[in-house]
């Protein structure tokens, strides 16, 4: 059996439009992909409301398959570019199921009904039959270009629609296109004036360059706006839809290059793909899925979380994607074109994934988050800004709040993952930090708040959220300056970070928002939303994971540890949404480890076996939540080798409870210092399913006195051993 064969891309494919919760399931795509790569092929249910990946579980048409798609997203989500559906005989020109442009002189579409029992999907493979043509259509991917291959087992007219116009939350704003022979060549224009992320708001702009080839000969006509229009072989449009037709086959298969900067780029991402033999790039996406998911071994007796762990560490393994093409190019946000020296990546969901997915890649893929690091600091230089916020397409589209980006750097940096300009790091995150107007004479665009409030007393008038989680942000600025030996920056951000305590109302027993004048809004109910970002009062005032100490001493350590308890006692964690612990939003993440923090490792291990048992399910429905672009995931595999990492830029990986009797994670000799073995053993002494609790912890055959252990320990190599008991006293 292969690795990637517990795969089951299928879970979280759920989105907003179902019945059970108004918030959703995990948006997860069921997409062909490659580890890290720039095509997702794969099919589209609709294009509408917040179905910001294109597909939806429950729902029952499918309107065609397009090159690139988000996972684990909201904000209406972006990208479904290059949307092709294969269909018989003369049908309407609009899919029947896109919202975002509206049907002219049809009235059906061109959709086909589907059944999820005639659907696979795979690590690097999907197929379905579509019951109204009675053709069954398959897409497999290589890193930069995918594969469709369609069988036709109806009598009519073969054909197939390539709908160039298509995006998801909005529509493509120019198109190009060239027919010569059997290849089909063009460019795409996204902009934000025509929707995307946010539809519109996220200010995502993009050019799509293609290179596609056809299996056989094919006739054409081209379309505009659902209206026939001279047959040339190069065409310009708005709203361009080609309509193909094939002659004598019962077999036909398209393939298609992207790039982000060039045809040129488009064209060698092709040549990855030689021929039109699926069966072979089929085997290709497997052997990288394979050898990608290598990296971590699991062993255990439960079927079920073997699937769960490898489902989740597949999807902490599709983003941050490649954004470099296949000649090593990439288009710079100051609209450049230039070789990028290192893997250059998008995708960055900066306020989800700070917390556990790239403290999970910078065990198992350093390289990925050196490449991101580098990213950002670039986007940065090139636009005179902070780190991007939450990144696409080399622009931040400033979705949430706080400061990731340096966060995230702060983390790497702590590491020794910096092979990066640290001048430049240092020069935009203190920027940043500092709320400074100008950077170099330049007008400097930072993502702090710009008023007296934030910048005398560090704190953002009627936001909790954003105050708290810019501390966090100063601590980490304190870190880095310390790492850099800037001694008094240092002092400055560990004394503002310090300032958390100035939030908290005595009188009402909680963190609370403060308006312009300092003064606590008047709240009085903890469930209350006021100031919060996807959480209440109850839920935020926890966020302090610097100081876990000084905030429970704060609150009195007796009561936090109550109030802590009553928030996993109160909640549900199937439930797509909680009042209490939610695990379906990242501010209560990691808050399982608090207990560990404060002296009850009992009570971690307790909280956290349940978390994992019941907020992760197999099947559609299986996430509690938006899987948040691998953060969702990546929760679940650092839990599940018994790890976590509560506070970032602090290097210390707190102990739960393993699900599996041993791990075999392979270390990065390039980023590590494998000072002992080229390998991070992970072993129980009994089957940890039954015996739930740990005993003591034994590195290296040395019993550690502490409940935790440092990055630079299991990055050297060695023997972590849970001695295990099943009595929680």
């Amino acid at each position: 059996m292969r690795i990637s064969d517990y795969v089951d891309p299928m879970i979280g494919t759920v989105g907003d439009e179902q019945g059970e919760s108004m918030h959703g399931g995990g948006k997860t795509h069921p997409c062909a992909t490659y580890p890290f790569g720039m095509v997702q092929l794969g099919p589209d249910t609709t294009t509408s409301g917040d179905n910001g990946t294109g597909y939806n579980y429950c729902q029952d048409t499918i309107e065609g398959f397009s090159f690139n798609h988000m996972s684990g997203i909201g904000w209406y989500g972006d990208l479904g570019n290059i949307q092709i559906m294969p269909v018989l005989d003369k049908v309407d020109l609009r899919s029947g199921s896109n919202d975002e442009v509206p049907f002219e002189r049809g009235t059906t579409g061109w959709k086909s009904k589907f059944s999820h029992e005639n659907e696979i999907a795979r690590a690097g493979y999907y197929s379905v039959l579509l019951d109204r043509y009675n053709i069954i259509a398959e897409s497999t991917v290589a890193a930069h270009a995918g594969i469709l291959r369609f069988q036709y087992f109806k009598e009519g007219k073969r054909g197939a629609i390539i709908n160039l116009a298509r995006r998801i939350a909005g529509k493509a704003t120019l198109e190009s296109v060239t027919i010569d022979g059997n290849k089909i060549e063009g460019n795409i224009v996204c902009s934000s004036d025509d929707g995307g992320f946010g539809r519109g708001r996220g200010g995502i702009t993009y050019l799509l360059y293609f290179s596609m080839e056809i299996s056989c000969p094919f006739d054409y006509e081209i379309y505009e706006n659902e209206c026939l229009m001279e047959k040339k072989s190069s065409y310009e449009g708005k709203d361009v839809h080609l309509y193909l037709t094939f002659e004598d086959t019962n077999e036909v298969l398209i393939k298609c290059g992207i790039s982000y900067s060039s045809i040129k780029g488009a064209r060698a991402g092709l040549l990855e793909i030689s021929g039109f033999d699926f069966e072979r790039v089929h085997r290709n996406a497997q052997d990288a899925w394979d050898e990608a998911l290598s990296r971590v071994r699991v062993w255990g007796s439960d079927n079920t979380d073997l699937t769960l762990f490898y489902t989740c560490m597949y999807h902490t393994l599709l983003d941050p994607r490649t954004y470099v093409d296949a000649l090593g190019e990439v288009t710079g946000s100051d609209g450049i074109i230039k070789g990028a020296g290192y893997n250059r990546r998008t995708m960055f969901s900066g306020w989800d994934v700070y917390r556990s997915q790239f403290p999970w890649l910078t065990l198992i893929s350093p390289d990925t988050v050196n490449d991101e690091v580098s990213t950002l600091i670039d986007i940065a230089d090139e636009t005179c800004t902070s780190l991007p916020r939450w990144e696409l397409m080399g622009a931040d589209s400033h979705c949430m709040v706080g400061d990731p980006g340096l966060i995230v750097l702060s983390d790497a940096l702590m590491k020794g993952i910096c092979s990066f300009d640290f001048s430049k790091a240092y020069k935009y995150t203190l920027g940043a930090s500092l709320v400074c107007e100008k950077m170099d004479g330049y007008k400097f665009f930072h993502n702090r708040p710009n008023n007296v409030q934030y910048k005398e007393n560090r704190f953002e008038p009627n936001n909790l959220s954003s105050t708290l989680e810019l501390l966090l942000s100063d601590f980490c600025m304190a870190q880095i300056s310390k790492k850099l030996d800037q001694v008094d920056d240092f002092q400055l951000f560990s004394t503002y970070a310090s300032r958390y305590k100035e939030n908290y109302n005595s009188d009402f027993g909680f963190m609370c928002p403060r308006d312009e004048s300092g003064e606590f809004l008047k709240i009085s109910d903890p469930l209350d939303t006021t100031g919060c970002v996807e959480s209440n009062i109850y839920q935020q005032s926890f966020f302090v994971p610097y100081d876990v100490e000084g905030l429970a001493s704060l609150f009195g350590k007796e009561r936090f540890i109550s109030l802590l308890e009553a928030l996993f006692e109160k909640a549900d964690f199937s439930r797509l949404w909680n009042e209490y612990y939610n695990h379906s939003n990242e501010p209560c993440h990691n808050l399982t480890h608090y207990f560990a923090m404060l002296g009850l490792p009992k009570r971690t291990q307790y909280w956290t076996r349940r978390v994992q048992k019941e907020a992760y399910r197999l099947g559609a429905f299986g996430f509690c939540g938006n899987e948040d672009v691998g953060q969702l995931s990546a929760w679940y595999t650092l839990s599940a080798i018994g790890l976590c990492q509560p506070c970032p830029a602090k290097n210390e990986f707190y102990f739960n409870t393993p699900l599996f009797n041993k791990i075999k994670l392979r270390l990065n000799t390039e980023y590590h210092s494998c000072e002992n073995d080229s390998h991070l053993y992970i072993v129980c002494n009994e089957n940890p399913l039954k015996y739930p609790y740990i005993e003591r912890v034994l590195w290296n055959d040395k019993e550690l006195s502490r409940n935790y252990i440092t990055y630079e320990e299991l990055t050297s190599g060695g023997t972590l051993k849970f001695i295990l008991t099943n009595k929680e006293n």
